[in-house]
């Protein structure tokens, strides 16, 4: 495909079905990890559901890179959003049906994770289709902000809509939310030329090479690794932020809180999104980990909502820094005919620390509350302020390793459309 600037309007369009979808899953996401934890005060329960909302995706994310490789990524997003939606749909019935049971949200909390798997490779991918280089920056700050909607809008709105109604309505808004990010892509796909391999290798061969691709560049393998520690510490204050603050105040103070903290990755994505980052990716990465970390651990020390507020501002402004500058350093070391693979691999190991995060965080809550006799509230800020200080801790160790700032070398811009898949162009 031919990369011109004409196509980051179709970029936009795209991105804007993607906001639509981050904002529906936000609203189911924060209307059930309420729901159960009304029904059983449990942090591990509202972990669980985010660990089952998780892994399948990440297990399936591998194979779903391949297929982002071999067939058309447009069409691979359509299926993947639009199907995703009947996990929500199973969570409705049983409630219209009765009182829905954990099993049962679990079940299709699941069932939407396995088939939205299909989506990231694939969108990831269309970006370096679409964009050219100097134009990644920029639309990395806008990816950001699109992932900040489910933590800025979600929470307001699901407050607003719990106050008229039930968690149904929410449901219900999540799964008109499909319909409209299915036409988004399949408008984009229209538009472009698709390009496909006429003799695709086989399946494992083209895993094969999609590994290769990360393992033969060590600062690349390095960086990914390190980036593994990062979510499992990010994953701890995902799952226990929300109980921490429900220990002692009401579910629509929580929405305001996680409005008011996520307006901070919304007010950088923005200026990313206008002005992008020219230079320096590797200290940026390292400075942006380090002020989330202080923020993340400082939003766990009181209980005075304004403070609470004014650093979770501080972790989720940080984040589009690091966010941008991670996303840049790999993509210009991956060859864009081994994007959806590589994005795969580099996708699975580094998000094998949310995994252990949703795993274990809110079992640890639970018991260090129990340990304490303080409760789940005081078990929760006590892991999320250990979190925060290992995350400062790595966060710095970075800045000192020297394969991480080697990949911010420059790289031709016409080099990795010359290698093949066999000689990913990595440097």
């Amino acid at each position: 495909m031919e990369k011109t600037k004409n196509n980051y309007g179709k970029f936009l369009l795209l991105w804007a079905g993607e906001l639509i979808s981050s904002i529906g899953g936000g609203l189911t996401s924060f209307g059930l990890g309420l729901y159960i934890f009304q029904k059983t005060g449990s942090a591990a329960d509202m972990a669980m559901l985010t660990l089952l909302g998780f892994l399948p995706a990440l297990v399936l994310r591998i194979p779903a890179g391949v297929l982002a490789d071999r067939y058309d990524r447009r069409l691979l997003m359509m299926i993947g959003d639009g199907l995703s939606g009947l996990g929500v749909l199973f969570i409705l019935i049983c409630m219209l049906t009765g009182e829905a049971a954990l099993w049962q949200i679990y079940l299709g909390t699941t069932i939407s994770s396995v088939f939205s798997a299909l989506l990231e490779p694939s969108y990831t991918a269309t970006i370096t289709d679409l964009l050219t280089k100097d134009q990644y920056s920029k639309a990395n700050g806008l990816v950001s902000m699109a992932g900040s909607a489910r933590y800025l809008f979600s929470p307001v709105i699901a407050g607003f809509l719990l106050a008229v109604s039930d968690i149904k309505l929410i449901l219900i808004i999540d799964i008109c939310t499909f319909f409209l990010t299915v036409i988004a892509a399949a408008v984009v796909r229209s538009s472009i030329k698709t390009s496909t391999p006429s003799n695709p290798e086989p399946f494992f061969k083209s895993m094969k090479e999609g590994w290769k691709a990360v393992s033969g560049n060590k600062g690349l393998l390095v960086l990914v690794v390190v980036s593994s520690l990062i979510c499992l510490f990010m994953g701890v204050f995902q799952v226990l932020g929300e109980p921490f603050v429900l220990s002692f105040a009401d579910s629509k103070t929580l929405g305001i809180v996680e409005t008011a903290a996520a307006s901070g990755m919304l007010v950088t994505s923005i200026l990313l999104g206008i002005k992008g980052i020219k230079k320096n990716f590797a200290r940026v990465l390292s400075i942006g980990l380090a002020v989330s970390g202080v923020g993340m651990a400082m939003f766990a020390v009181t209980r005075n909502v304004y403070i609470i507020c004014a650093f979770g501002f501080v972790f989720f402004a940080a984040l589009p820094f690091a966010n941008n500058c991670l996303d840049y350093l790999v993509r210009i070391n991956i060859a864009p005919e081994l994007q959806g693979r590589a994005w795969a691999f580099l996708g699975f190991i580094s998000q094998l620390g949310y995994v252990v995060a949703y795993g274990l965080s809110g079992v640890t809550a639970d018991a260090v509350g129990k340990l304490t006799g303080e409760g789940v509230g005081t078990g929760s800020s006590i892991t999320i302020i250990g979190s925060g200080i290992c995350l400062v801790i790595v966060a710095l160790i970075m800045l000192g390793i020297k394969k991480i700032r080697e990949l911010e070398k420059e790289v031709p811009a016409e080099e990795p459309a010359k290698m093949s898949a066999e000689e990913p162009a990595l440097s």
